[in-house]
């Protein structure tokens, strides 16, 4: 689509407008935020845009537009779907070597999840390699109560906090404020970081990891401007 406009404003409703049209989600609802600040960070995307929308420059419009039209009219299933990674997250499967490693996961690890423990008065069964081992029932399903009580804009947000992270508490963590955006991403990737500091890092995976970053970085704006 070619930009067609030259000003954007938000309305009373926290509507963002195209030179005083609504601008509208795939599904043709009005782009209405729930806070001010997520309001003028969606115009702010929409204000920035060039000659043609690049909807890959637009993050913060895409959480939105999921919000509204994807989780919106049924967020329980949606809900569920982020609540399973409770199920395998990756703060309970630890390495067996070497032990540097096994040091560096516990040093960053461990402080989460008892953060989580205390929090939700929950267990967790820790797994020392990657065979599949349940969490504890009760675990699983105060997690997911945790998860079911967020709006649809949070839910939206969360999403790839989780799906990146691979880890449900991670993503509770940031959004709880116990742990910075800084120091979930550094925990979820652990692994991947010890790896490279062993045998150094190929151009594919850079590039995929700063496009999981900018991923990630969008949904902690969104949060932020959530008031988390």
């Amino acid at each position: 689509m070619k930009r067609f406009w030259t000003e954007v404003t938000v309305d009373a409703e926290r509507v963002v407008r195209l030179d005083d049209r609504p601008v509208r989600t795939p599904g043709r609802v009005p782009l209405a935020l729930p806070t001010p600040a997520l309001a003028e960070a969606v115009a702010g995307e929409w204000r920035d845009v060039g000659e043609t929308v690049d909807p890959r420059a637009m993050p913060l419009t895409g959480l939105a537009n999921a919000a509204i039209d994807r989780i919106a009219a049924d967020p329980a299933p949606f809900a569920e779907g982020l609540a399973r990674y409770a199920e395998s997250d990756l703060l309970c499967y630890r390495a067996e070597s070497p032990p540097e490693l096994v040091a560096r996961q516990a040093a960053l690890w461990d402080p989460l999840l008892d953060w989580a423990r205390d929090r939700y008065d929950v267990h967790f069964t820790r797994v020392t390699g990657i065979m599949h081992q349940p969490q504890p029932v009760a675990t699983v399903e105060r997690l997911g109560a945790a998860v079911a009580t967020l709006d649809p804009f949070h839910l939206a947000a969360l999403s790839p906090a989780v799906t990146i992270t691979g880890s449900l508490v991670l993503a509770l963590a940031l959004l709880d404020g116990a742990a910075d955006a800084d120091a979930v991403w550094t925990a979820a990737h652990v692994d991947e970081d010890f790896q490279a500091e062993q045998w150094g890092e190929d151009y594919f995976a850079i590039e995929a990891r700063e496009a999981k970053r900018r991923e990630y970085d969008a949904a902690v704006r969104f949060l932020t401007a959530l008031g988390m």
